[in-house]
């Protein structure tokens, strides 16, 4: 089955227009075009706090808040994603259409949390950075699979392919 997804998602157009039409009545779709750029803020913050820590050494705690605190918007952006995948699409998770952004996501997830883990354990605090660091490098794929679908939707919008 999965491979039927994957050799029909090139020809298939990311929205059908019930999915269009269900996308744009929903309040999922707000919600997630405000914590998107809310993250991407926290994300820009705290990759300056955790590199000012690494050069100097000083500022572990504020970078430790910042990323603690892009751990709780990326769990936030994942959940209520989730939501809007199951309003639009009519399931939580991997629909055909946002399937490898999906997957990537838990990878991104699993870093973050990797992070905390290291944290709470009491792991040397370069180790924690460069965890997090690794954690952010994900997260800027990630975004970047999220954005070239944006581009392609509005192209599809447009009628162009």
């Amino acid at each position: 089955m999965a491979s039927d997804t994957l050799t029909e998602a090139p020809s298939r157009q990311l929205y059908t227009p019930e999915e269009r039409a269900r996308r744009d009545a929903t309040i999922w779709t707000t919600v997630q075009g405000v914590l998107a750029p809310l993250q991407f803020l926290v994300f820009v913050v705290s990759v300056a706090l955790v590199l000012r820590f690494m050069w100097t050494g000083y500022g572990y705690d504020a970078a430790t808040v910042s990323i603690i605190f892009k751990t709780f918007i990326l769990l936030t952006i994942m959940v209520t994603g989730a939501i809007w995948e199951k309003v639009v699409f009519g399931q939580y998770l991997f629909a055909p259409a946002f399937f490898w952004e999906d997957v990537f996501s838990f990878a991104v997830i699993a870093l973050h949390l990797t992070y905390v883990w290291a944290l709470l354990s009491g792991w040397p605090h370069d180790t924690q950075m460069w965890i997090a660091l690794a954690a952010y490098a994900a997260y800027v794929v990630n975004a970047g699979q999220f954005l070239w679908k944006l581009r392609m939707a509005r192209l599809e919008a447009e009628g162009r392919p």
